[in-house]
């Protein structure tokens, strides 16, 4: 919510405004909209992960089909409870929820050019400040320093900019009109540090090997506790249900033989996780694009399907295409503009996990037949 309202103060700032497109977009500051509209980016940004689950995305997939975090959000914002808030508050609830989500996930309403850049304050892939309050926080209560980036001098460099490129990237080009969350030329390097944090967190932290295992643990535990499978989206059920009720149905799982989840609360308690046999090998792909889910295949065959996990992601949105004020007043692409940015790889993941009292066995089988599990047959 504070870097939210920051931004916001910064990207309507008149000395900040830097084309005449975005002149007419923004409200003025003596005009009640300005205040009107920060109120809500404030309250769209504290409100942002309210439809969050226990454990957070780990658990998603466990809502039923249609439905995600995002719609619990929406009916939680715009719920009889909230609106006499938002009533009080002198804002009107589908504004905030409308922000808070963005254009993809609310559906009820079209969105203005404002809406669109308000939100984007909020969920923008290059500069929303959901992502750098998690990678700076993430980074701090972990203890690494893979998230940190310099986000006082990110911020102060922000501007709505036209993505009417004027440096000749044509291929880049978008419809003249469109506007978006950009950035002075003073801040890519801070840009740049903030991507690259990014990278490092989801490579060192958000898919590390271990954190993937208990996901997988956890939402084992899940399917079998929940009742018909699923977590509900009745606001009240959802309101109630809390990470300590996970953790306090885990202990009493893992305690009772007979429980249908004792097997993945017992290895989540005694932290008997599935160990990594083997990961996304550059050489292998060389010989077989499909290496690891062949290795996962042909071991789950050997070993058995309840002892190996095969857990796979592909991250394509960390290069990230914005407008970059020039000094000479060009609007140029931020690909143009940085090669760090346009050479940050797609972030491929692939893991083959093993149950713990199978590891010894399963490296020996690995070392010996990895080699002809993924070289292709000839025809």
């Amino acid at each position: 919510m504070d870097l939210a309202g920051r931004v916001y103060d910064i990207v309507t700032d008149p000395n900040n405004i830097l084309h005449d497109t975005v002149r007419d977009l923004v409200p003025e500051h003596n005009k009640m909209d300005h205040q009107y509209w920060r109120r809500v980016v404030r309250m769209a940004a504290l409100c942002h992960d309210v439809g969050h689950l226990p454990f957070s995305h780990a658990a998603e997939d466990l809502l039923p089909k249609g439905q995600n975090h995002e719609s619990l959000t929406i009916d939680l914002i715009e719920s009889d409870e909230m609106k006499e808030i938002w009533s009080e508050l002198a804002i009107h609830a589908h504004h905030v929820a409308k922000i808070a989500v963005g254009p993809r996930k609310y559906r009820k309403s079209m969105f203005t050019a404002w809406e669109t850049i308000l939100s984007e304050i909020i969920i923008g892939d290059a500069f929303g400040v959901d992502r750098m309050d998690y990678l700076l926080r993430d980074s701090h209560h972990i203890g690494v320093g893979y998230g940190k980036f310099d986000h006082t001098r990110l911020l102060d460099n922000l501007r709505i900019l036209p993505k009417s490129y004027t440096d000749g990237s044509k291929s880049r080009e978008r419809p003249s009109g469109e506007l978006s969350l950009g950035v002075d030329f003073g801040g890519m390097h801070a840009t740049e540090a903030l991507l690259l944090a990014r990278y490092f967190m989801y490579t060192q932290v958000y898919f590390h090997a271990v954190r993937r295992a208990y996901d997988f643990h956890l939402v084992s535990f899940l399917r079998s506790w929940l009742k018909s499978g699923s977590f509900s989206t009745n606001l009240e059920k959802h309101l109630a249900m809390t990470d300590n009720d996970v953790m306090a149905g885990i202990l009493r799982a893992a305690r009772t033989r007979r429980h249908p989840g004792h097997v993945p609360a017992r290895i989540i308690v005694s932290r008997e996780h599935y160990r990594l046999l083997y990961r996304r090998n550059p050489d292998d792909m060389k010989v077989n694009t499909e290496a690891a889910k062949l290795i996962a295949r042909k071991a789950a065959g050997h070993f058995g399907n309840d002892s190996v996990h095969y857990y796979t992601k592909t991250e394509k949105g960390l290069t990230i295409d914005f407008p970059v004020w020039s000094t000479d007043g060009r609007i140029t692409s931020s690909l143009a503009r940085s090669d760090v940015l346009s050479r940050l790889p797609v972030l491929a993941i692939e893991y083959v996990l093993v149950a713990p009292e199978k590891m010894k066995e399963a490296k020996s089988w690995l070392e010996e037949n990895r080699i002809k599990v993924i070289t292709p047959k000839k025809e």
